[in-house]
């Protein structure tokens, strides 16, 4: 005959504090969390359909010889594209096409235009807005700006980052509550099943996703440099104010020496296939030649070559660790890091978090008020609980909600619209 150990007044004041945590978060936040898990998945899921919508631009007929890059160029400018040119993109692979880069006014930060060029004929296959470092197409650019903002802007950044802000707290709190459960009871939910079994993924898309965020990233950031934990940066010669980051604007001049600028740094180690070869910011300054390639193993070595020579280099290799793991991590949120393993994790996460939100709201349905259930827990749990350990709890949430000022804000917003609520059903 077995027995059980009747939970402690103490241990059950914890409990209800966080069941009404959990559920709080679970209704005002869930849908935030509902639309970033869609919208993280389709964004994950797009680059074998963004090859085929954009094939014609992406894919040529494979030859047996190819143009020199500056003649490939010469064929881009012909096109007379209204931007000024500030890099280049080689062909990474047979029946690939090379990328002539373009900064042009109107176009949004981190866009520019690519003029796409088959090496071996030199015809031009169309032009198209790419995106930021990973040269993303107007799909899958569509798609990002969705998942990160609703396509709303700066402020549209407020829902991905309070999603991201709630999700860890959501997860760790889900999972206390899972195993007080288990411990008392045989009867083990569906959703709390679900939730222990995405976990590990939940608490890594909502660490990586703070890390780019408006507030929380900007804290992220300063933490790491206060512990020199940043990703170094190349040092390019001759560029003035943009030695440490670079420009998107070029230095007058010509492109003769791309092929021989992309030898130069083949030989002293850039061996990706995928490169980008970035023009002199400034006139007599140095060209940048950087790895692109953000699959396994990594490659984003990058040199500066000046005169010749290179000059400057940054190895992967000697990346600090915490610089590492955020790239790495990175990568890894956006689906490009494993290939399609990485797709299928993410689509398999996503949806177990679609799930769960579903879920928890279909059982607040069921046992809401108007039902006969009543509330799930009384208030004033925290009366129960030890004054020493309230200390500390509020404490440690002062220092998060610093730290992660979404977080903060809305978890006061919580606890006023608790007592309020709480106050109409006593005068009620």
């Amino acid at each position: 005959m077995s027995t059980t150990t009747a939970p402690s007044r103490t241990s059950f004041a914890w409990r209800g504090l966080l069941m009404r945590l959990h559920f709080y978060a679970g209704v005002l936040v869930g849908p935030f969390i509902l639309v970033a898990a869609l919208t993280g998945v389709l964004y994950a899921l797009t680059p074998q359909l963004e090859s085929w919508v954009y094939s014609d631009q992406l894919r040529v007929p494979v030859t047996t010889q190819q143009l020199p890059l500056a003649k490939q160029v010469d064929a881009a400018l012909a096109t007379s594209p209204n931007g000024s040119l500030v890099a280049v993109r080689p062909a990474p692979g047979p029946g690939d096409t090379t990328r002539v880069l373009f900064a042009e006014k109107g176009l949004g930060e981190s866009e520019r235009r690519a003029v796409f060029v088959d090496p071996g004929t030199g015809r031009v296959t169309g032009d198209l807005v790419v995106y930021g470092t990973s040269g993303v197409l107007p799909l899958r650019t569509t798609l990002d700006q969705l998942h990160r903002n609703l396509m709303l802007g700066e402020p549209g950044r407020l829902y991905s980052e309070l999603a991201a802000s709630w999700l860890w707290v959501v997860a760790l709190g889900g999972l206390v509550l899972w195993i007080s459960r288990a411990r008392n009871s045989k009867r083990i939910r569906t959703h709390g099943l679900i939730g222990v079994w995405v976990l590990v993924g939940a608490l890594f898309l909502s660490a990586t996703g703070l890390t780019w965020s408006a507030y929380a990233g900007e804290n992220v950031s300063k933490l790491r440099e206060a512990f020199s934990w940043t990703t170094p940066q190349l040092k390019m010669p001759g560029a003035g104010e943009h030695s440490e980051h670079g420009s998107s604007t070029p230095a007058a001049g010509g492109h003769g020496d791309v092929d021989n600028v992309l030898g130069i740094a083949r030989l002293a180690g850039i061996d990706a296939k995928p490169v980008e070869i970035g023009l002199p910011t400034a006139p007599g300054g140095a060209w940048k030649v950087a790895e692109i390639g953000r699959g396994w193993p990594t490659q984003v070595d990058s040199v500066a070559v000046h005169g010749g020579e290179v000059v400057s280099s940054v190895k992967f290799a000697d990346y600090p660790l915490a610089a590492k793991l955020t790239r790495w991590g990175i990568d890894a949120h956006m689906g490009v890091l494993f290939g399609w393993p990485n797709q299928l994790l993410l689509l398999l996460l996503g949806g177990g978090l679609v799930t769960l939100v579903v879920l928890g709201y279909r059982m607040w349905w069921k046992r809401r008020p108007t039902r006969g259930f009543g509330r799930p827990t009384p208030r004033g749990q925290w009366r129960k609980a030890p004054p020493a350990a309230l200390i500390g709890l509020g404490a440690g949430a002062l220092a998060v909600g610093w730290f992660v000022p979404l977080l903060g804000i809305s978890l006061v917003a919580f606890l006023v619209i608790d007592a309020t609520l709480g106050r109409r059903a006593k005068t009620s």
